[in-house]
């Protein structure tokens, strides 16, 4: 993870780096929250995995660690393999892309209750998008392939996996749907930036 600099914040949309680039294999970790062992109870209590049974969250609760992100952190670039996802439970992250002679761009803003990172569920297991704190943020932080590994030998544990993080794709396809049709002018000529 990095964190950006003032320098390199030059706009509500632009984040740092014009070009994509691979994060290196020993990227730093957020700071941790210390004595805080993360519980079922802990997770039954986050939007995402409300209503999961108690014995599925036990199973989790080993594979997530409570962390706490400063301000205008980088959690992951488009195109960096995935390992990560993080529950957010205080703060806000922005989904956002680098596009090519335009710079960053804002897809969505995820806060309270919400998931950030779905890439590590689904091979070839690359971010589709970047990931950048607003403000600290306390999160769940899940190891990816552990949980992986619990969804492959427990099939009930991967269906509610797999079923809550479907849903939060097809909540994301929507909010992109939505964006890309705000793009066109009333006339309905296309807007700038479409074809």
């Amino acid at each position: 993870m990095s964190t950006i600099s003032s320098a390199q914040e030059a706009g509500a949309l632009r984040w740092p780096g014009a070009a994509r680039r691979a994060r290196p294999a020993g990227q730093a970790t957020p700071s941790r929250t210390a004595g805080r062992e993360v519980t079922p109870g802990m997770l039954a209590a986050h939007g995402f995995l409300r209503g999961m049974p108690r014995e599925q969250l036990a199973r989790l609760a080993p594979a997530a660690s409570l962390v706490t992100i400063p301000a205008r952190t980088r959690l992951f670039e488009d195109g960096g393999y995935a390992t990560r996802f993080w529950l957010i439970r205080s703060g806000s992250v922005a989904l956002d892309l680098h596009v090519p002679g335009k710079g960053w761009a804002i897809i969505e803003t995820i806060g309270l209750g919400q998931v950030v990172g779905w890439s590590w569920l689904f091979p070839p297991y690359t971010w589709a998008f970047g990931a950048v704190t607003l403000q600290q943020t306390e999160a769940f932080e899940f190891d990816g392939p552990a949980v992986r590994a619990l969804c492959d030998t427990d099939p009930a544990l991967g269906y509610q996996v797999t079923r809550r993080f479907l849903t939060v794709l097809a909540h994301r396809l929507q909010a992109t749907r939505l964006r890309l049709l705000d793009q066109r002018d009333v006339s309905g000529r296309d807007g700038p930036g479409t074809y």
